[in-house]
């Protein structure tokens, strides 16, 4: 267990006479009276390729809406004594004074150093680093979801910066989109942690006002200055539950048009996150390859192609059960999308890498609870009772299951609880892969089908996974249920709170009651924040859960609790 000094990786702002030592003019590129702007959020890099990284900044004018000249540079170490790579760029109140530029030429598997500057202001020092060709030995990856500002300190962001991985994934929910008195802000007040605006956001300028205010945070600047980042967005970054065209969070008549908001997430999320921006800033599926050892596939669940959610309470309702059943057992429901779901095929196809791994927001193993359970927990009913019934659904369902895994008779109730016919299994949360079923399937099939090593990383339920990944035998004359594919490792969140506080019951007992009652799951932590480091080699997929013991206090201290290994 190791504390960590929180400021121990901010980066130092160089002086006029360190700029001066350099060697380096800029007399060429600026004005003499051009003012000098702030680097308020650090800088930032992402998207690292090969032979390129995005580099990021915002450099404004105090109390001026002019357009700013930067020069940017990129160094083999930080006195930048001999840049390898270095040009201008403008920046104004179009993209709110941030800078994205996509230095090119580098060199593979290299750690750089890079910087902005105006004739005498300069950015602090980053460092970044290109990916691998070859065969690396190793990749190390620090796997992130859900950092809410007011719910706490984002010590993880610190205790990552402060880590030997080498490059930050991150896996959405960056930003919540709530009012300053919504979700997760009981302690924002005494922690200095009260959202801007106080208003739930909807415009432009509403977004880009929440991200300047995350990108303010100490932790965030040190972990963005620390490594480069590969990040898609999820719900929160939008609006709670988003799919194709709509959001739970979301009213229409009150709020205005979704698709005018959507478009105003999405430009703010391409402005301030380091990220490749193309023609369609709604397409930000793509792929990484980290030389002969991994291919990452970054896909996006929840935008481009997502069709509706459906309440699992509509499916156990006599009233709205066949209308609803017919919904969400469609061979043509979609999660990806038909685009994206070809082009991830066509990655799968293509790549030799050994391991195939999918970045992507929520969780795709099998988190499947019998209706007995599901009918008996409701979640708008928490009284002494309702939870009495709920608790004997559980015991008696895991009591007959235990009977059966040790050979014991089964009374008629008891084997009609483990009759999947009499009593089927349901996902408990529709919003992940369990509300898509046809589309995981195709998903997990198409990597049997090509006989790939496969990974899948996961977000947003602020707990921390670790599942087999299997198929549910969906394919006429395909593999039967239970074919295992693959393994998924999920993070638990950076600061958002999980099922420790959603549950009345003590984390241990909900760790028990999930492992006992769901085939695929192997391990759950229920109550603690932290990050995945994920370590990938010739021979396994190694997953590392890091937690910290608060995020109520700057001081803090991180360690391991978990560590599973996939050996393909």
């Amino acid at each position: 267990m190791v504390a960590f000094d929180r400021r121990r990786f901010l980066t130092q702002t160089l002086s006029a006479s360190a700029l001066a030592a350099t060697g380096i003019s800029v007399s060429g590129c600026f004005s003499n009276d051009e003012p000098d702007p702030e680097f308020l959020y650090g800088v930032a890099s992402g998207d690292p390729l090969a032979d390129r990284v995005i580099l990021w900044t915002h450099a404004k004018v105090r109390d001026a809406d002019t357009a700013v000249n930067l020069e940017w540079e990129v160094a083999a170490d930080n006195t930048f004594a001999v840049p390898v790579a270095r040009g201008t760029v403008t920046t104004g109140p179009e993209v709110g004074f941030t800078v994205k530029v996509d230095a090119t030429g580098l060199q593979p598997g290299t750690e750089y150093f890079f910087r902005f500057k105006s004739l005498a202001a300069t950015s602090p020092v980053g460092r970044t680093r290109t990916l691998p060709t070859g065969a690396p030995s190793a990749v190390r990856l620090a796997v992130l979801s859900c950092s809410n500002y007011p719910a706490g300190f984002f010590n993880v962001y610190g205790a990552v910066a402060s880590s030997d991985a080498q490059y930050a994934v991150h896996l959405g929910d960056y930003i919540y989109e709530y009012a300053a008195n919504g979700y997760a802000s009981s302690a924002a007040a005494s922690l200095g942690r009260v959202s801007v605006p106080a208003t739930e956001i909807f415009s432009l300028q509403d977004y880009r006002t929440r991200y300047a205010q995350y990108r303010s945070d100490p932790d965030a600047k040190v972990l963005h200055g620390r490594m480069p980042m590969i990040a898609v967005w999820d719900d929160h970054e939008l609006a709670n539950d988003a799919w194709r065209d709509g959001a739970e969070n979301h009213t229409a008549a009150t709020e205005g048009s979704f698709a005018a908001r959507r478009a105003a997430a999405q430009q703010a999320y391409h402005e301030w996150m380091p990220i490749r921006t193309g023609s369609d800033r709604g397409a930000i599926y793509r792929s990484f390859n980290f030389g002969s050892l991994l291919t990452l596939h970054m896909l996006d669940t929840r935008m481009v192609g997502r069709d509706q959610q459906i309440d699992v309470t509509a499916l156990l309702n006599p009233a709205t059960a066949a209308q609803a059943q017919a919904t969400f057992a469609s061979p043509n429901r979609q999660m990806l999308g038909t685009a994206q779901l070809q082009w991830l095929q066509t990655g799968l196809t293509q790549s030799t890498a050994t391991w195939q791994v999918l970045g992507q927001q929520v969780l795709m193993g099998r988190m499947e609870f019998p209706a007995s359970i599901l009918q008996a927990l409701n979640p708008s009913n928490t009284s002494p009772e309702a939870q009495a019934a709920g608790q004997a659904a559980i015991n008696n369902y895991l009591v007959a299951k235990a009977k059966r895994v040790a050979g014991a008779a089964l009374s008629a109730s008891e084997a009609a609880l483990l009759d999947t016919r009499l009593n089927p299994k349901l996902g408990y949360n529709l919003d992940a892969w369990d509300g898509y079923l046809a589309a995981r399937e195709t998903v997990l099939g198409s990597a049997l089908q090509l006989r790939k090593r496969l990974v899948v990383l996961a977000g947003d339920t602020h707990n921390a996974w670790h599942s087999n990944l299997t198929l549910k035998g969906l394919i006429p004359g395909g593999p039967p249920e239970g074919t295992k594919v693959g393994e998924e490792f999920a993070t638990p969140s950076v600061s958002s709170p999980g099922l420790e506080e959603a549950l009345t019951l003590p984390p241990a007992q909900v760790e028990a009651i999930f492992r006992g009652v769901v085939d695929d799951l192997r391990w759950i932590d229920a109550s603690r924040r932290g990050y995945l480091k994920m370590t990938f080699t010739a021979t396994e997929a190694k997953g590392e859960w890091v937690f910290v013991n608060t995020i109520k206090s700057q001081t803090y201290t991180a360690a391991v609790g978990h560590t599973a290994t996939f050996t393909a």
